[in-house]
Formats: structure tokens, sequence, C-alpha cells
């Protein structure tokens, strides 16, 4: 691990940055990165990447990728030694998407009464709902809640909880939630016991464990994770849904839809709707 910990900054035109996500999302040394990409100045064409290396091989395969992009302006900034992670939440707004108002403890005041109210505090986990594809997650999910409920859900890289923890408090009598981290499983637990909600998350290395199938199968699966894991676990994730169930997919870039959407046509699922929210893209699709 790193002696200091860092965060490195990249600006510039759009399609520049997008490639520049799409080669991080790509490198082996990178899966594991923590890194965002938002739109920064709308009239100037100005896009911006920050991602959070944890290892010295990421901040080095990070510093050689954005280096490829003469239009990028990179920035690293050594943090200070401090909970860096719960101050950069601390500055965070609340998110609202669609009937959700997703907060963490420094807003637990702001909190509406209109709206299901979800208090997510992240931890070393991913998800805190300010991400573009957590939102679109939400989005598409509280669209569907407009037509109908669903019994069963499964969050697959449930990260905090966050989506499983929407399900559950919006009717779903089982929500499980299934992750490779040990910490996150924590974390989305704790979450859960925060929010009063009947989701469980188990510590499991596929959806075939016991602990996942054993619930199925689910009438929603929600997979935000990343685009190459997304492919490899089509059939997975079919196998889990029930004939006629619905999956939202997000974690992935816009560029990386077709790609994605390609894996999952081509084992019968019917793309239903798609978001996009910055860079970034979420399906929903129905298992024939």
């Amino acid at each position: 691990m790193s002696d200091e910990a860092v965060q490195i900054t990249a600006r510039g035109p759009r399609a520049d940055a997008e490639a520049a996500a799409a080669a991080l999302e790509a490198e082996p040394a990178t899966e594991a990165l923590t890194f965002s990409i938002l739109e920064e100045d709308e009239d100037h064409d100005v896009w911006r990447i920050d991602a959070f290396p944890i290892e010295a091989d990421e901040q080095a395969a990070i510093g050689r990728l954005l280096g490829g992009f003469p239009t990028l302006r990179v920035v690293t900034e050594v943090l200070a030694d401090a909970d860096w992670l719960a101050m950069a939440l601390s500055g965070l707004p609340p998110v609202r998407a669609g009937r959700f108002f997703v907060y963490g403890a420094h807003d637990r005041g702001l909190a509406p009464a209109s709206t299901v109210n979800l208090r997510i505090e992240a931890g070393a986990a991913f998800g805190t709902g300010h991400h573009g594809t957590t939102v679109g997650c939400l989005l598409a999910f509280s669209d569907l809640l407009k037509a109908r409920r669903f019994d069963r859900v499964l969050d697959v890289g449930c990260g905090t909880g966050v989506l499983a923890i929407a399900a559950a408090r919006t009717g779903s009598p089982i929500a499980v939630g299934t992750d490779i981290d040990g910490p996150s499983v924590r974390i989305a637990n704790e979450n859960a016991a925060l929010n009063g909600a009947r989701a469980r998350f188990v510590h499991a290395a596929g959806l075939n464990d016991p602990l996942v199938r054993n619930d199925g199968p689910y009438d929603l699966a929600f997979a935000n994770i990343l685009a190459p894991p997304l492919v490899a676990l089509s059939q997975d994730i079919r196998r889990a849904l029930k004939p006629g169930g619905l999956a939202i997919l997000s974690g992935l870039l816009r560029t990386q839809e077709r790609r994605v959407l390609a894996a999952y046509t081509s084992r019968g699922f019917r793309l239903v709707r798609r978001i996009h929210r910055d860079a970034w893209a979420t399906l929903v699709l129905r298992r024939p």
C-alpha cells in the first residue's frame, strides 16, 4: 500500500476523458480502483476524472494511462493524514433519485417526509448514492415500482447495500446482497440495521453459492459492478432470475454499453430501458 493517500484528477474534453476512463476500466492493474467521471464545465467541454489509488502499482498505472492523453491536465494531490474518505463524504450533498433520498449522518436533518429515506454510511465500500451508476439504478428501480412490487430481489456486488436496502424499504420481503469483499458485506449489514431494513448481505464468491441460490429465483437483480464482470456474469444472472425477471445493470461507461448489451441479448434478454448519467450507463433488461 502506498505511504500517502493521494487523489489524482484529470481534466479535459469529454471524448478524451471518456476514453481515459475506459482505459482505466480495462487495465488489470486498476480493476479495483475507485474513480469517478463527471462533467465539470458544460460551456467549455471540461470533464473531470477523480481517482483514489490505494496501491503503488495502481498509482503508477494511472499515471501511465492518463499520460497517453495529452489533452488531459493531470494533477496529483497528497491527501491529509486523516480519515479523508469521511471528510470527503461530509461535503457531499444528499441525493434525490426518484422516490429515494440518500443521505449520510451529516445530513440526517434534511430528509423529507415524502420520500423513502436511506441513510447510507460508506466506510470502505462503494455506493453512497452520489455516483452516476448508483443514481441510475435507483431511478430505474423507482420507475419500475410505479407498476409493481418485487418479492425477491438480488443485489450482485452490493457495496454499501443501498440497492437491496432500497428494495427492502419498498416492500420486497426478500432482499439479498452479495459481495466478494468481506468489509463491504459488514458495512452493508450495518447500513441495513441503520435503516431498519430486512435485507441480508452475504460474503459469497459467486451466484451459485447456496447463501445466494436458496432464496432464488429472483424477480429482480441489480448488478452495479464493472463491465467485464457484468459480461462474465450474464449467464449466472440469467439463471438467478425467474422467467420474465428484470435485471438492472450499471457500473459501465456509455462506451461499454454495446459490449454489455450484446452479452445479455445473446442470452435472450430484451432491453427495456437505458439511462445515461454523465459518462455512465444503466440498462434495464428482461429475461426471456
